[in-house]
Order: structure tokens, then sequence, then C-alpha cells
């Protein structure tokens, strides 16, 4: 796994190297113990796209809580066949029926946290579990709490054993519209959605059109003090004091 020292220098150079050339690292070094999740937002779209373009044949895994907008399971098809390639579903251990028998009905409304944790964190957790380095589609741009991201950092993934995993952002630099730009550019599928104002696009109970001047994730979990789903705050970041 890469060395504090390595960090900071891969994170240096990386953030004055194209995505396709982070990407192209990543395939060298990993492999196909490195994987794409993507919830289907633009920039996880444009870094599949340049995969694919450069050749790189990193598995591709999404998250399906059983709570998504019918818009958003019918784009997974279509991405599918646009890019000739399978997306792999990560489902929960309890359907949205049996989890109102456990915890309650629309336990989002009550405590979205453990929601969140049950849908999302949990099934990323297992997939996560077989692989060296997790790609995600995360920009510095979407919001406050993303503002400070790597390019390239490791967290602890499992406390027990010190097991690592190296999380790679390579559109950490991207602006929103650099991203659609492309998108429109290359005509790849996206959310019909987003040119309704859901600029932001997670599960259906949880997701509301966001207002001119708002930050790209305002639109998630209106009425909580809560900014993110839980997968990318679970783990720890190698370097920070309670490490």
């Amino acid at each position: 796994m890469l060395t504090s020292t390595e960090i900071q220098s891969h994170d240096q150079r990386f953030n004055q190297m194209p995505a396709e050339e982070i990407l192209a690292w990543a395939w060298e070094r990993f492999g196909t113990r490195a994987a794409i999740g993507t919830s289907f937002q633009g920039a996880g779209l444009v870094m599949i796209h340049l995969a694919r373009q450069n050749g790189l044949g990193f598995p591709l895994f999404t998250l399906n809580t059983g709570l998504l907008f019918s818009e958003t399971l019918a784009l997974k098809k279509r991405l599918e066949d646009f890019f000739g390639c399978q997306i792999e579903e990560l489902e929960p251990g309890l359907t949205v029926d049996q989890q109102a028998a456990v915890h309650g009905p629309e336990l989002w409304k009550r405590d979205p946290d453990l929601c969140c944790t049950l849908r999302k964190v949990l099934p990323l957790q297992n997939r996560l579990a077989d692989l060296d380095c997790w790609i995600t589609g995360l920009r510095r741009q979407q919001s406050e709490t993303r503002a400070h991201i790597g390019i390239v950092e490791v967290y602890v993934f499992d406390q027990a054993s010190g097991r690592e995993i190296v999380k790679l952002n390579p559109m950490a630099n991207w602006s929103r519209e650099a991203v659609w730009q492309h998108l429109r550019e290359h005509k790849i599928p996206y959310n019909p959605l987003q040119d309704q104002g859901y600029r932001s696009i997670g599960c259906r109970p949880c997701t509301r059109k966001t207002a001119e001047g708002d930050n790209e994730r305002a639109g998630r979990w209106t009425g909580f003090i809560k900014t993110e789903c839980g997968i990318h705050t679970f783990m720890t970041k190698k370097g920070d004091p309670k490490v």
C-alpha cells in the first residue's frame, strides 16, 4: 500500500494531470483490483467514458438501494448499452419492506443515517473488501464537505487488521461546467432529472430540486443536518490523528 510520503507525492503530481492519466496509473498499478463506483452523476459518467476510451477495463458498480428514481434505474441500462459493459448492482441485505418490518416504515424520515448505513454503506463495505482501490467521481466544487479532498487518498478499511484501501478521485478538479460540456460533446446518456432541476440525484424520498445559488448537494436530506450518505465518511483517512 502507499506510504504517507507516496500519497503526498502522488497527490501533488496528480493535481496537475488529466483524469485519464490518473486512471491509467490506477490501471497499471491495481488492474481489476481497482473499480469505479458510480451513482450516475455527471462526473462519474465522464470518468467511465475516459476509462473506456483509453482501454482501461475497470469493473463498474453502483448501489441500488431499492429507493431510486425510475429514471435512474432506466439510465443504468442505457449506460450499459452505450459503454458496452455491465454495471454491477450492489443491493442491501434487507428489502425496503423487510427494513420497514424491522425498523418501522419510512426509516429515512426518522433516522436517515441508519437508513443510509443499511442501504448504502454496508453493501459498499462488502464490495470494497475485494478491492485495493476505489475510484470515485467526487469533485471539490460539489460541496463544502468535499472542498478539500485529495486526488489520491488512503483509508483504513479495517481497524482490527489495519487493512488499507486507496481512494482515487480523478475528477476532483473538474468544474460542473466542464463535466457537462464533456457529456454533451460525447452524447453520453445522463439522468433526465438533471434537466428538471435535480443537480445531485440519490434516493427518491431524500432528493429534491435545488434553487439557484445552492450548492449541488443542497437538495439532499432536506430538514436534516446531513450532507453525506456515509459511504465517503465511514472510513478513517490515513494520516488523521486518530489513526
